[in-house]
């Protein structure tokens, strides 16, 4: 009945809505693409899914920082009376004086010694996992633009469904206020044959609460309506207080029957953005998982570094110094905290797999019961049409009857609530169709 419609509009668009951020700009008449474009946005899941595209950008500059000299100056400053470290530094400064006998070597005293310096690295070899690094990096970007592709189609699924769950309470609003206008009028000449002796006070009361039962109807139509509307406020990210208007034809053109299942799981997996991120994740920890065995092989670093030796900041030529070399290692033994790396990376994929094999089952339900909700909905729409017009037809026979006399009130009563239901059944099967479609797009990857 209409209480059932209502409720199952209210707690579905209550569903569809999801928090987004206020957004500035006046409110107007939203036509479905135009509501879509508005909490695309102004939405911040959107914020939130380009800052991390970024983020994986700036990983992966991280990552390519690797294959470039890596250069630093840096500034010392040593004291030592320590006889050998003090001549050390008398050596570096250039300035032993030989002549001042063994008593000098022995007894330096106090030596101050100031090192500006220069060294750059180069990274010659590290086992490929620069290498590594940067592919798993590159994927991350890539699955970061796929989960903000994924993040769209939720939301656009999601003010479709919120956009239809509005007009569907709007139907259901005008249903219940025509039909409060005829039992009223209907009521009122019901009391009129009452008093004039030719109808049953029973035929008056019947009518009565028929009269209080579109009453109660109509208070959760309106509600429905008033829930609806906040609801799209919430996806759009408007101010409560600011108003929200719709446009629309006057009749929503209904989706043609979906494809068979084989197509549409085809579609889904070759283009579903959650599915494709779902595999690229996987890929990046076989990355991880490389970039960890390679910690086994030997690394290869060349050096260079320019510095000066002196007991003040005074920077002189003549006691520069230039070191260079290249040192190779390998770790020997590390705690097996290598080997537990390696055992956290492999877990590490092996869950990311079953994160995909997950998706991908879960994208073969939601293909699934996308379609057959479409496919019921529409023939349900077929059903409720001829239905609708079985029920206006019979509705007008009965009310040509009660003129003349031929049937009680109860009978029209009946004939009423019948062609009431069938409208019911109608907006529900027509919004439920188009709905149904957005699923099925989302589904399939389809949206744009």
């Amino acid at each position: 009945m209409r209480t059932n419609l209502i409720q199952a509009i209210a707690v579905g668009c209550w569903l569809a809505a999801s928090p987004v951020a206020g957004a500035d700009g006046n409110g107007g008449a939203f036509s479905l693409q135009q509501a879509i474009d508005f909490a695309l946005e102004n939405n911040p899941e959107i914020g939130i899914q380009q800052a991390r595209i970024e983020q994986a950008d700036a990983q992966l500059g991280e990552a390519l920082a690797a294959f470039y000299p890596q250069i630093k100056a840096s500034l010392s400053y040593q004291h030592s009376d320590n006889p050998s470290q003090a001549f050390a530094m008398i050596i570096a400064q250039r300035r032993v004086e030989f002549a001042k006998g063994d008593a000098y070597f022995s007894h330096p005293g106090g030596v101050d010694n100031y090192r500006p310096e220069v060294t750059a690295r180069y990274a010659l070899f590290r086992g490929g996992q620069d290498y590594y690094r940067k592919q798993a990096a590159e994927l991350g970007i890539e699955s970061s633009e796929l989960e903000k592709t994924a993040t769209r189609h939720h939301l656009i699924n999601n003010v479709t469904a919120a956009y239809y769950g509005y007009l569907a309470a709007q139907d259901a609003h005008e249903l219940s206020l025509r039909s409060m206008e005829a039992i009223e009028s209907e009521l009122n000449q019901s009391r009129i044959r009452y008093e004039a002796g030719t109808l049953l006070k029973s035929d008056v009361l019947s009518l009565e609460v028929q009269r209080a039962e579109a009453q109660d109807g109509q208070i959760q139509a309106a509600n429905a309506i008033e829930l609806a509307q906040a609801m799209l406020k919430t996806l759009l990210g408007m101010p409560a207080e600011q108003n929200l208007t719709l446009t629309t034809t006057a009749e929503q053109v209904l989706p043609s029957p979906p494809a068979e299942f084989p197509a549409l799981l085809d579609q889904a997996l070759s283009q579903h953005p959650g599915l494709k991120a779902a595999e690229t994740r996987v890929g990046i920890a076989e990355q991880q998982l490389k970039m960890a065995q390679a910690a086994h092989l030997p690394r290869a670093d060349a050096f260079v570094s320019y510095g000066s030796d002196s007991k003040d900041l005074a920077f002189s030529s003549n006691r520069d110094n230039v070191s260079t070399g290249v040192m190779v290692e390998v770790d020997v033994f590390s705690g097996f905290a290598t080997q537990e790396k390696i055992k956290k990376a492999e877990h590490e994929l092996t869950a990311a797999q079953e994160a995909a094999r997950q998706a991908r089952l879960h994208v073969e339900h939601q293909v699934k019961a996308a379609q057959l909700k479409l496919l019921e909905a529409l023939n349900r729409e077929q059903v409720t049409t001829v239905s609708v017009q079985a029920a206006e037809e019979a509705l007008r026979l009965v009310n040509e009857q009660r003129q003349a006399g031929v049937v009680t009130v109860t009978r029209y009563i009946e004939a009423e609530v019948a062609r009431d239901k069938a409208k019911t059944r109608d907006i529900s099967a027509r919004y439920d169709a188009l709905r149904a479609d957005a699923e099925l797009k989302l589904a399939t990857g389809f949206w744009n």
